[in-house]
């Protein structure tokens, strides 16, 4: 273990990346990285860290936003259950810890939207905590240099490597050890074609010296995806559009979107058109299909989203369901909207 530890913290002293989190030990900072940072790359995730660290430089700041704010300000990065747990955390702690971060694992471990991981993280880099924090590239790390047969996705394979983490941070820097091990699975042991010929762990590396670098880790469930097929009403009239807002505990929580109808297959627009949710528009004197757009798709972590456009120009007096929000077309920007929205909105506005 000392021949393991020793050469991932040389190598971190020297290649590791500088990024603005790792210059502080405020755990506001440090908790809001790892947020962004989950299923997200740091190259993508950089720019909306900084964004959300000027908007709102500390956690009160945060927790006096609204949550369209945030939302918006989340915009394009996906798995939006994490902004809303963020939010609601940094209001947690402002009401019950008089906007301080506690300072210990489990009541770190008992805000919403933190798990053992990202608790870890914080107690570690922030208050010097022993606790290890065990994400995707240290299962990738230990598992190849040790030889860990276990499966990474279940409870008893994660409980092997959990204890052998334990083991290893005991007696160093846990702040800095921790982030050696994540930026050595990022950066150095990655998951196809790592350049073993240069890694500091070549001789001890179990996976390398029997030739099963590509077998380790090892998972044993596959995410299977479903498929859903959605098709967006643009309704249109004069300079006006509507947007629907999404409340029900399904993705996209909270965006707004253009209106749509769900259905189990690739479906005739006729067939949408006649589907007894057009009641969405309760009066107009003339309905007129301008534009229909091909299918797309958008990919989730579980599901594989078919979406595409139906464009509607409407004209007469309009009255629509009280649950759809009538928006200026100019306007329509400031609504924090899903991802596979954004190109098509911007192409809506320029016509």
């Amino acid at each position: 273990m000392d021949f393991f530890n020793s050469r991932i913290h040389h190598w971190y002293a020297i290649y590791k990346r500088d990024l603005p989190w790792r210059n502080a030990r405020n755990p506001y900072f440090i908790w809001l990285s790892e947020i962004i940072l989950q299923q997200t790359r740091i190259d993508q995730g950089l720019a909306y860290y900084l964004r959300f660290t000027e908007e709102f430089p500390t956690i009160n700041d945060l927790a006096n936003a609204s949550e369209d704010q945030v939302l918006k300000l989340w915009q394009g990065l996906g798995y939006y259950s994490r902004a809303r747990n963020l939010f609601f955390t940094a209001k947690y702690i402002n009401q019950h810890h008089h906007g301080m971060f506690p300072d210990d694992y489990n009541s770190i471990l008992s805000l919403k939207g933190i798990g053992e991981y990202t608790a870890a993280a914080i107690a570690s880099i922030s208050f010097n905590l022993e606790y290890p924090a065990v994400d995707g590239n240290v299962y990738r790390v230990l598992s190849r240099f040790f030889g860990i047969q276990e499966p990474i996705d279940t409870n008893a394979g994660k409980k092997v490597f959990y204890e052998l983490a334990k083991e290893l941070i005991k007696g160093t820097n846990p702040g800095m050890h921790n982030q050696a091990l994540m930026e050595f699975g990022a950066l150095q042991c990655i998951p196809k074609n790592p350049d073993c010929q240069h890694c500091p762990l070549r001789e001890g590396c179990f996976a390398f010296g029997s030739g099963k670098i590509g077998d380790l880790p090892v998972k044993q469930n596959k995410t299977k995806q479903r498929d859903r097929y959605f098709n967006y009403l643009v309704f249109v009239h004069n300079k006006y559009t509507w947007l629907r807002q999404r409340t029900k505990n399904d993705i996209w929580k909270g965006l707004f979107e253009f209106p749509f109808i769900e259905t189990s297959e690739k479906t005739d627009v006729g067939q949408i058109l006649i589907n007894c949710e057009w009641g969405m528009i309760t009066n107009s004197s003339g309905i007129i299909v301008e534009s229909i757009s091909s299918w797309k798709v958008h990919i989730l972590s579980h599901q594989k989203i078919h979406y595409r456009f139906i464009k509607l120009n409407m004209s007469g007096e309009i009255e629509m369901l009280d649950d759809l929000i009538r928006v200026n077309k100019e306007d329509i920007l400031s609504f924090a909207v899903p991802k596979l929205l954004e190109i098509y909105i911007d192409e809506f506005l320029k016509k």
